[in-house]
């Protein structure tokens, strides 16, 4: 879908009727909420599309999950790529229209309080921050899963015979990244931009070449994604029910698009390139994945070979591709994952900075203050990498615990992007939202997208925390608390912080001095307007 050109009556565009109008300043947006300029603008187009791809991260998303989908699911798995490709298109267009209008820091968290008010608000970013944390952590091991295999030189601890010689070498590397990425982030979005600018550059060359290479080493015909192979044989639901659970890898990826608006108050011009940058991160993202996983499953030399379910995508290319070949491809993907680390932290950052201005945290004056030399926040980023450390260390021994919470960490985003989603089409059926003039809109098409977007929300939401043995307690000692671990972890997470929220930050919620537009002014109200 494109959004730009000349706009078609009634139909997805930049434009309706004021097409051709100038639209609003780059810090016009933030007078809607009372906040004063602080970043700096220095990203251009490819800066914030990089920053959307590089969080998705085909190559990591694929890499460290495709055994998880082939292990359920089989060939057929592939199918699920799409689907859930359709379903976060919904969300993100939706997403296209909020980046046009509200292209500000901390995307989700100021979206939810503009459609739903301060409570929808503080729950959408409280539940956002701490999936980001998880995620940093989540992403950081995919250094264990890549690098061991280029060379056995990166196994530090041990040789990865003993029990937990792996857990205790992933959270070393992981460490690392960690600290690579918080120092990176911590001296400005310029920096971070560069860096994760060139990493995107190379992971989509990378890509494309990999897709070439696959596709010369075709040896089956695609015949084997259609056909179940016995999968879910003797399972309540057949195969559907085996396909729901191997869906879940493509559900573990496809996320993160918001970023490129979350970066708004450092670029330029986002009410135009935000929504821009935010479909064509996700359809770049749809295309390059989908090919790489077809082509690995039909290339592969033996698809009854259990390695297909334990090393996954890795023993496809070392195997197809041979091990020069593959051992460079494996390199682009240790790239592909440094600077999906750096593009979650930055929108991690933006998160915690947008909500401590609004007084929303512990000790926010602290947590929003800006770097005067780097003009970026630096506190977020260095909490943000010690609690990113903390929760990796989980991994040593209670590696079962971690993967609990990892799956939870991606339920939470998909929760937070309904927080957002559903108070905008409460307001779209009561007439009350109005796309930005002279920018991204749907028009008539708003509110069957807004409809489609919730519907999917709602049930990947609860595909992705029903409580399967297989997922969150595939292995001994079998305990009641990890299987039914998204229920009760959201649970607790969404309960405690909402009660700090209620009993401590409830009545204080305003701009802190240091983010006021203008000290002593009126405050623009927190939560949702007539016409938002």
């Amino acid at each position: 879908m494109s959004t730009g050109g000349r706009p078609t009556e009634g139909g997805p565009s930049e434009g309706g009727p004021a097409a051709g109008a100038q639209g609003p300043s780059d810090d016009e947006s933030l007078e809607d909420f009372g906040y004063k300029p602080q970043l700096k603008r220095t990203l251009g187009n490819f800066h914030t599309f990089a920053a959307g791809i590089s969080y998705i991260s085909i190559l990591t998303g694929t890499f460290q999950l495709f055994f998880f989908g082939v292990s359920f699911g089989g060939p057929a798995y592939w199918w699920s790529w799409p689907m859930v490709f359709v379903g976060q298109l919904m969300v993100a267009l939706c997403f296209c229209e909020l980046a046009a209008r509200y292209p500000v820091a901390g995307s989700i968290y100021n979206w939810a309080k503009k459609l739903g008010g301060p409570h929808i608000g503080w729950l959408g970013g409280w539940m956002m921050v701490t999936a980001t944390m998880v995620s940093l952590a989540a992403v950081a091991l995919a250094y264990q899963v890549t690098l061991p295999q280029i060379s056995s030189t990166f196994q530090f601890v041990g040789n990865s015979t003993g029990g937990t010689d792996s857990a205790k070498n992933a959270v070393l590397l992981g460490s690392v990244l960690i600290i690579f990425t918080t120092l990176v982030n911590a001296f400005g979005v310029k920096l971070m931009a560069r860096i994760n600018s060139a990493g995107v550059l190379i992971e989509l060359i990378a890509a494309v070449v990999l897709i070439g290479l696959l596709a010369a080493h075709i040896t089956r015909g695609p015949s084997a994604i259609v056909e179940t192979h016995g999968f879910g044989k003797g399972e309540p639901l057949g195969y559907f029910g085996a396909f729901l659970t191997a869906s879940l890898a493509s559900a573990y990826v496809m996320y993160g698009f918001d970023t490129a608006s979350s970066l708004g108050e450092e670029s330029t011009n986002p009410s135009r390139n935000a929504p821009r940058a935010i479909l064509r991160a996700l359809c770049a993202s749809f295309l390059i994945g989908g090919l790489i996983l077809l082509f690995a499953l039909l290339a592969v030399p033996d698809l009854a070979s259990k390695q297909l379910s334990v090393d996954g995508l890795q023993f496809v290319v070392l195997s197809a591709l041979g091990h020069t070949i593959g051992e460079i491809v494996l390199w682009c993907v240790v790239i592909a994952i440094t600077v999906c680390e750096l593009a979650v932290q930055a929108a991690g950052i933006r998160l915690a900075f947008a909500m401590a201005r609004d007084n929303c945290l512990p000790a926010s004056s602290l947590v929003a203050r800006v770097s005067p030399r780097f003009k970026t926040p630096v506190l977020p980023a260095v909490v943000i990498g010690l609690v990113a450390i903390g929760i990796l260390v989980l991994n040593i021994d209670q590696p079962q615990i971690f993967s609990v919470v990892t799956s939870i960490a991606i339920i939470m985003i998909y929760l937070a992007y309904l927080l957002v989603t559903g108070p905008m089409l409460w307001r779209r059926l009561r007439g009350e939202w109005q796309p930005a003039p002279g920018h991204f809109s749907l028009g008539k098409f708003g509110l069957p997208v807004n409809i489609l977007a919730v519907f999917w929300g709602s049930a990947m939401s609860i595909n992705l925390a029903w409580p399967r043995r297989a997922v969150y307690n595939g292995t001994g000692p079998h305990h009641w608390y990890l299987q039914w671990g998204a229920f009760l972890y959201i649970g607790i997470i969404a309960g405690a912080g909402f009660a700090y929220y209620w009993f401590v930050k409830r009545g204080r919620i305003q701009i802190i001095d240091s983010a006021r537009a203008a000290p002593g002014d009126e405050v623009p109200p927190v939560g949702p307007t007539t016409t938002p």
